[in-house]
């Protein structure tokens, strides 16, 4: 085994730890440690992501399943219009992005570049509503819940998802406690629930990708992975995952400037 993939297992513990910890975070650091360690082109890397992050985070769901933290009716309401556009997103569009996109000078633009570069926006968006503390209101109150809203954010982050390989926990979270209405730890759950449903579906809607993996390098990641939620979920309960979400935040914000500047000289 050679020393960067020790070093990519390393991270995957490292972001199963994340994931229980803050809820959120899973493919910030899957999808690039799959590019740049694992040398896998950007479209088979987010179906490894789907894979690991929908693993991961049902064996996290288990406990808030448990402890009855998962508000179900949200997850059907923001889980069944994520449904519908990761499937279009894995069996559409995706596939329909050519390989090479364009020529710009001594430029060569690619789908990987693409992907990537949108990965890495998405990245710096997220960093910045973890950077930036929020204060949401811990009261549920049923008439103010908008279902349109959360409808139309389970569209935008099932395409995320679909397209990306993120689970995009980063805008559930926010989403649920601002239209749903709930608290910030059963928000969190139902993160979790939704994230695990949505990467589970999404790694089966890809038919191409599914054939091109390396199961045994799956299997060991995702070990590592899952290894890493419970102790994340362990240490939720001592550390306040909202006190680390700055601290993440400035990490993906760095990883995000990593991966764009890349493309740039990739192309």
């Amino acid at each position: 085994m050679e020393w960067f993939q020790i070093v990519g297992y390393v991270l995957g513990l490292l972001m199963g730890i994340t994931l229980g910890l803050i809820g959120a975070g899973g493919s910030a650091l899957t999808v690039p440690i799959m590019v740049f360690l694992f040398q896998l082109d950007a479209t088979l890397a987010t179906t490894y992501s789907l894979f690991i992050v929908g693993l991961t985070s049902l064996f996290g769901s288990f406990k808030q399943i448990k402890e009855n933290r998962v508000a179900w009716n949200f997850v059907l309401l923001f889980g069944i219009p994520s449904i519908v556009s990761i499937f279009v997103s894995r069996r559409v569009l995706l596939p329909a992005i050519p390989s090479h996109l364009f020529d710009l000078g001594a430029l060569s633009v690619t789908k990987d570049n693409l992907l990537l570069g949108i990965f890495s926006i998405v990245l710096i968006g997220a960093s910045f509503s973890m950077i930036k503390k929020q204060e949401f209101s811990e009261q549920t109150v049923e008439d103010q819940v908008n279902n349109i809203k959360l409808i139309m954010g389970g569209l935008i982050v099932g395409l995320v998802t679909g397209m990306l390989g993120a689970g995009g926990g980063f805008l559930i979270i926010p989403a649920l406690v601002l239209w749903g209405k709930l608290p910030m730890k059963k928000a969190a759950a139902t993160s979790l629930m939704i994230i695990t449903i949505n990467s589970i579906l999404g790694f089966a809607f890809d038919e191409n990708g599914i054939r091109r993996i390396d199961w045994g390098h799956m299997f060991v990641f995702s070990i590592m992975a899952i290894s890493g939620i419970f102790i994340g979920i362990k240490l939720s309960e001592r550390i306040s995952g909202e006190k680390l979400k700055p601290i993440f935040g400035w990490f993906i914000l760095f990883m995000g400037a990593f991966i764009l500047v890349q493309q740039f000289i990739g192309m």
